[in-house]
């Protein structure tokens, strides 16, 4: 079976997005997908959301300089058919680094690929910074499909546009032709709230295609999850956050056809 590498990114910070990596990662996990959780981000949200801790020498930023390998970085989770690559803070200087190498778009799908060609995982999810700096920017440039996370909020459609038109413009430098828009998750959806049903109508309108169903709720529950360094499928195995991330789960196993 092929591996297929998904980024979740977005310019934006608060708008779920390390939530939704995690909780798919490990909806997917449970599915019986083998799934590796790559955190790109250097405040390392994504590992301790999985009850790892930081330790210095196991991020990409290593690989990405040309020391060691990816496959040394994997690390295991409490989760079968779940593992990552964790963050750390030494990921923060890659952001500098990157630019003054050769190639520096291209050294995350460089660092991967013996990952992708080792057929030992079915979906690689990328949690990225919020910014589209160097390190979203190589993301996207390893990815065969971007998820946004959109909060349902004012001036989401804004960041929206603005991250489709960086994926237009990798295309069209030829620096990853194949990535492909994969679909938009809208998060902290308030059934409430006349504003977050008018954004979901607003997204639906413009990429019909690519909206999923599942709208991930705004919940405690969720907010507190990454504290106790565990996904919403183990703190709260039966509330709506977890019922609401294996839809989604679903979902993307059926657009993608991960069975």
């Amino acid at each position: 079976m092929a591996t297929t590498v998904f980024t979740i990114a977005n310019q934006k910070g608060g708008v779920g997005k390390t939530t939704t990596a995690v909780n798919l990662a490990a909806a997917l996990a449970e599915k019986k997908i083998h799934t590796l959780l790559i955190d790109l981000d250097p405040q390392a949200n994504a590992t301790s959301a999985v009850g790892i801790e930081k330790k210095v020498g196991k991020s990409l930023y290593g690989p990405m300089r040309g020391e060691g390998n990816a496959f040394e970085m994997i690390t295991p989770t409490n989760y079968e058919h779940l593992a990552i690559i964790p963050s750390e803070e030494d990921l923060a200087a890659a952001e500098i680094e990157l630019a003054q190498m050769e190639n520096y778009l291209s050294k995350l799908r460089t660092v991967l690929e013996p990952i992708r060609k080792s057929g030992g995982y079915r979906a690689i999810i990328i949690d990225c910074p919020p910014a589209l700096g160097m390190l979203s920017m190589n993301s996207l440039a390893a990815a065969d499909f971007l998820l946004i996370t959109l909060q349902c909020e004012y001036l989401a459609l804004e960041g929206l546009g603005q991250i489709l038109r960086n994926v237009d413009r990798l295309k069209a430098a030829h620096v990853n032709d194949a990535l492909q828009l994969g679909g938009v998750v809208m998060t902290m959806y308030d059934s409430r709230i006349n504003l977050a049903k008018q954004v979901v109508e607003e997204v639906r309108q413009h990429l019909p295609d690519k909206i999923f169903k599942t709208l991930i709720p705004r919940t405690v529950r969720l907010s507190e999850a990454p504290s106790f360094g565990k996904p919403i499928l183990d703190y709260d195995p039966n509330g709506v956050g977890a019922t609401s991330y294996r839809d989604l789960a679903k979902e993307v196993v059926t657009r993608f056809g991960l069975k």
